[in-house]
């Protein structure tokens, strides 16, 4: 079910509505196997009409104690550790995959996070800004546009490049440091 992850080049593509409806898909597939985790779809295919590279980004929130049987589980369910340059630690690992739906294979981020860590709740406020502030949204598309327009199409340095913006828009919302986020009844996750 879970196929293997592709290396390729960053490029921009357009939304693609069908991005919200693989991570739901692909969290319940998780959710059979880890009932007692949360996950969080993030990253531009959570936000309709960002631009970006249409890599489904999922946040798997595990509680004190339980990363290991994640790791396992992920594992089993046959998503892959990374083998790029520069890879998440064990501590705070990252999978990876593909998925086909609809005529379209979606390449997967799998990050594995604590809950209610201060990167958790970074991520999710940062999806929720761009959700309510298309300005907002539209500025990280020309950011990401510029990035690539300078020849930077390495994964590893386009994220390295995205950061300052990131961090800029995270300064800006004093929420980021409000664990209480992921106890919303509110909160959208996907």
């Amino acid at each position: 079910m879970i196929g293997l992850y592709i290396h390729d080049l960053v490029d921009c593509k357009d939304y693609n509505p069908l991005a919200p409806i693989v991570a739901k898909h692909l969290a319940q597939i998780i959710l059979s196997s880890l009932p007692d985790i949360q996950i969080m779809h993030f990253g531009s295919t959570a936000v309709e009409g960002c631009t970006g590279k249409g890599i489904i980004d999922l946040m798997v929130l595990y509680s004190n104690g339980g990363l290991e049987n994640v790791k396992t589980k992920l594992d089993e369910l046959g998503f892959q550790k990374q083998t790029t340059r520069d890879p998440f630690p064990e501590t705070r690992p990252m999978r990876v995959g593909s998925f086909e739906y609809g005529g379209n294979v979606f390449q997967l981020h799998i990050h594995v996070i604590e809950k209610n860590s201060p990167e958790a709740v970074e991520l999710i406020e940062f999806k929720n800004s761009l959700r309510a502030d298309s300005g907002l949204r539209d500025q990280y598309v020309m950011v990401k546009k510029s990035i690539l327009s300078q020849g930077i199409t390495d994964p590893f340095d386009y994220c390295k490049a995205k950061e300052q913006f990131i961090k800029k828009v995270s300064h800006l919302h004093s929420a980021f440091s409000d664990t209480s986020i992921l106890e919303k009844q509110d909160n959208q996750l996907f």
